[in-house]
């Protein structure tokens, strides 16, 4: 049988797991997952882990460490999130995604226990196991089934109490800490970077990105307190340059064991580089205990397979579009800037929807001196800002003339690609959620767009 003749049991598993309490509303607490995975025989601890925590840029970085480790050899097991079209996505396995077959065939085998953590959970008043919690356990049984030599874990929301906590990672990587969900996470970087500190474990390696102090000072205590050893990015790891080149850039790293010079990374913007260097460090850690150089054939090769779906993606010509998931200030600026050295366009139609619990006056404040138009719109999300609200929001730092409304993504990219198309140096840029750029992601594709 084909993977196809499995779509329809998959699509079965994925509505199972929608039922469930979404991601919205976390539940902040480990005991459930722990408890589903002693039941299905510790999973998590069935090969070595990488876990990645940070607000920005912790997929991209994850992808590469997967991507280095996979060219060093191994079997690696990814689970990242969110997905942009399907949940197999979230589950990679040597650098393809989880197979409809497997998919359906671990959640059967984990169904009956999750089905018994979910009743003693009611029995004593609590909410039932949500989609994140079984969702992540469902990754640990897949990495367990293949198996997987190394997994590569990142953390959904925070760090401390994120369902993938239940596992023990040898090396906790940390990208840069800013304000994101502060109702769940903390109102300050340093509350923020306390939750995401709960993922360094006793004698485990950290290696963190330049950090702002205040949330440098949680990583450095936690750590001590866990004896773990810590590599700083600047001090002990650095992306010492980076070139831009035909498809991405080229960058040169000055590693924990190794200087690697003129390695081709596939990726815009100077802070995927950066989060290469994040990555090398991490892979050296975990191979070598940051003491043995890497292959230069292992780096090249893991950089140039490395890929970031929805971060600054080219997904049409004749005009250009362009998709990225910055959604919050942090990563509009980096996205402003990436676009401003990246390309030369003159004009960029901004199409844009912020969900309901994001600063997006902060992100319209960051891509404002880039955009010469906004398509205000909203995704199919139930916590997507209304059109109006987010319009009011865009006026604030754009022009009247300058912003326009739609209730329907279609329509704002449609129009949008029109204006595009009137000018040789103008783009489309669609940006602002993750769930809106994965609709566009799925508009490209029915579109069959050049």
């Amino acid at each position: 049988m084909s993977d196809e003749d499995f779509q329809a049991e998959a699509d079965e598993v994925y509505a199972e797991l929608l039922v469930r309490i979404g991601e919205a509303a976390p539940q902040p607490r480990l005991e459930p997952t722990r408890k589903a995975c002693e039941l299905l025989g510790d999973p998590q601890h069935s090969a070595p882990v990488i876990h990645i925590t940070g607000t920005n840029g912790k997929t991209s970085t994850s992808r590469m460490i997967e991507a280095i480790l996979r060219a060093a050899g191994l079997k690696t097991g990814l689970l990242t999130s969110p997905h942009l079209v399907r949940v197999n996505e979230r589950i990679v396995i040597s650098g393809l995604p989880v197979s409809n077959e497997a998919l359906v065939r671990n959640w059967r085998d984990i169904a009956p226990y999750l089905a018994i953590v979910d009743a003693e959970l009611v029995a004593d008043g609590e909410e039932a196991l949500s989609y994140f919690e079984a969702l992540t356990v469902l990754g640990f049984a897949i990495f367990a089934d293949a198996p997987v030599d190394v997994m590569v874990l990142e953390v959904g929301m925070g760090g401390e109490w994120d369902s993938t906590n239940v596992a023990d990672g040898q090396v906790a990587v940390f990208t840069p800490i800013a304000l994101d969900h502060q109702v769940r996470l903390g109102n300050t970087v340093a509350e923020i970077a306390r939750t995401k500190a709960g993922i360094i474990k006793p004698a485990a390696t950290v290696v963190t990105a330049m950090q702002p102090l205040e949330a440098m000072d949680e990583l450095r205590a936690a750590a001590a307190l866990d004896e773990a050893s810590m590599a700083i990015e600047m001090v002990d790891f650095a992306l010492e340059s980076t070139t831009v080149a035909v498809g991405g850039q080229v960058i040169t790293v000055r590693g924990r064991a190794s200087r690697y010079e003129e390695l081709f990374l596939p990726l815009y913007g100077d802070y995927q580089g950066q989060n290469a260097a994040v990555a090398i460090a991490a892979v050296e850690s975990f191979l070598g205990g940051g003491a043995v150089p890497l292959s230069d054939d292992v780096l090249a090769e893991g950089l140039a397979e490395a890929t970031s779906p929805g971060r600054l993606q080219l997904i049409g010509i004749e005009p250009t579009v362009l998709v990225d998931a910055a959604h919050n200030p942090h990563g509009a600026r980096a996205l402003a800037g990436a676009m401003t050295e990246y390309f030369d366009f003159t004009e960029i139609a901004v199409v844009i929807a912020v969900l309901g619990d994001k600063d997006a006056h902060g992100v319209f404040a960051e891509l404002a001196p880039i955009a010469s138009r906004f398509h205000v719109t909203r995704s199919q999300s139930d916590r997507a800002t209304p059109v109006d609200e987010l319009a009011a929001v865009a006026l604030t730092v754009a022009p009247d003339e300058s912003v326009l409304r739609f209730e329907d993504l279609g329509e704002a990219v449609g129009a949008a690609r029109e204006w595009a198309a009137e000018a040789p140096s103008r783009a489309v840029l669609i940006t602002g959620s993750i769930t809106l750029v994965g609709e566009a992601l799925a508009l490209a594709e029915a579109g069959g767009w050049k």
